[in-house]
């Protein structure tokens, strides 16, 4: 059994795999010195397919891809992803590359905000108008790092369904594959707006939004500041962030096979971004939020004043599952034990903004 580990960060992208999960063998940088936001493994046809989406300050962004486990790449045709002539906007950064519930659907966010759609295994993409036309977009602002498109969840149930979200600008779901969108964040607050204005219809700055693995109308939302869960597919959000050290962080990922069961890795808040005390620890809820623990204590570093970012906590959906987790500070770290311990499983590398692993034979 082989497992692939993608580690994007500022300055490159490197590939680890491993046989046992325990010893790991890296590769790179590859496109050294171009940042890599977004990574995906892609399963579904008859061999397995790496997409990089990666940003270069001399040639621009361009969306990769590997069909030998990274040996080789090749740029998709005219780089992909590009905005129409007639929008007057140029592609900054893909944030996000997602599979779709077709064999060959891909799913992209970039900056400037805008989600695309790709039916050819990520070979050429198209821009979903109707969320680029809505009204809101114009109104959206940008997080610290820029505005991030980071979550892109089609249902798995229902392929005219896709939740997406954005910093700032909140939580967007279609039901008619795309063609028209609502804002969904009821009950999430942006704390940053004044007055009655605390809880909008949108503008929230939503951090990541996972799916349950039984349950495809519940989700687990980090926000900038708040921890949620919806019931009922993102129309209305509930508070869970009791039980945690902090309610502020930026990753959240589900469990790949256990219904009510999530991570996140809480961060002191906006101002001190790093863990609590600075002592790196992932938490886990496995009854939907209703209490948390922290794992990770004598596996994960004590000393350690770094943030966590939007992609960098990840799952292999493996049995038991693997958790990987990426630091600002160039360290990853590993469990194969769905996160009761860890090993660090390499270091040094410049700022981690993605990582995502799967089984690839």
């Amino acid at each position: 059994m082989t497992t692939v580990l993608l580690v994007g960060t500022r300055k490159g992208l490197w590939i680890g795999t491993s046989e046992d999960r325990e010893g790991w063998s890296f590769s790179g940088p590859h496109f050294e010195m171009e940042e890599v936001y977004s990574v995906m493994v892609d399963r579904r046809g008859d061999g397995v397919r790496l997409l990089a989406g990666c940003s270069s300050s001399w040639f621009g962004p361009q969306v990769r891809r590997s069909d030998d486990l990274g040996v080789t790449w090749q740029e998709t045709p005219g780089g992909a992803i590009r905005f129409p002539e007639d929008t007057g906007t140029a592609l900054e950064r893909v944030w996000q590359l997602v599979p779709g519930n077709g064999e060959r659907e891909v799913w992209a966010g970039t900056e400037p905000g805008a989600v695309f759609r790709s039916e050819d295994a990520g070979e050429t993409f198209e821009l979903v108008r109707g969320l680029w036309e809505h009204p809101h977009r114009a109104e959206w602002g940008e997080g610290y790092g820029g505005q991030a498109f980071h979550t892109l969840l089609p249902h798995p149930g229902d392929p005219a369904v896709l939740l997406a979200a954005i910093s700032t600008g909140g939580v967007y779901r279609t039901e008619d594959g795309g063609a028209s969108w609502q804002a969904s964040n009821t009950g999430v607050k942006a704390e940053f707006m004044p007055g009655d204005r605390t809880y909008p219809e949108f503008g929230q700055c939503v951090h990541k939004v996972a799916r349950d693995a039984e349950d495809p109308e519940r989700l687990y939302l980090q926000n900038h500041g708040g921890v949620y869960r919806s019931d009922d597919g993102g129309r209305s959000w509930l508070d869970i962030a009791p039980g945690l050290p902090s309610e502020f962080g930026f990753a959240m990922v589900a469990h790949p096979r256990r219904g009510g069961t999530a991570y996140t890795f809480p961060i002191a808040d906006a101002g001190a971004r790093w863990p609590v005390d600075g002592r790196a620890r992932v938490a886990r809820t496995t009854d939907a939020g209703a209490s948390w623990s922290l794992l990770g204590e004598g596996t994960l570093p004590d000393q350690f004043y770094a943030a966590v970012m939007r992609d960098a906590l990840c799952t292999d959906g493996q049995e038991p599952a693997g958790l990987y987790v990426g630091g600002r500070n160039g360290a990853v770290f590993a469990s194969a034990d769905e996160g009761d311990t860890w090993q660090r499983v390499i270091d040094d590398l410049p700022d981690v903004l993605v990582v995502r692993a799967a089984e690839v034979a």
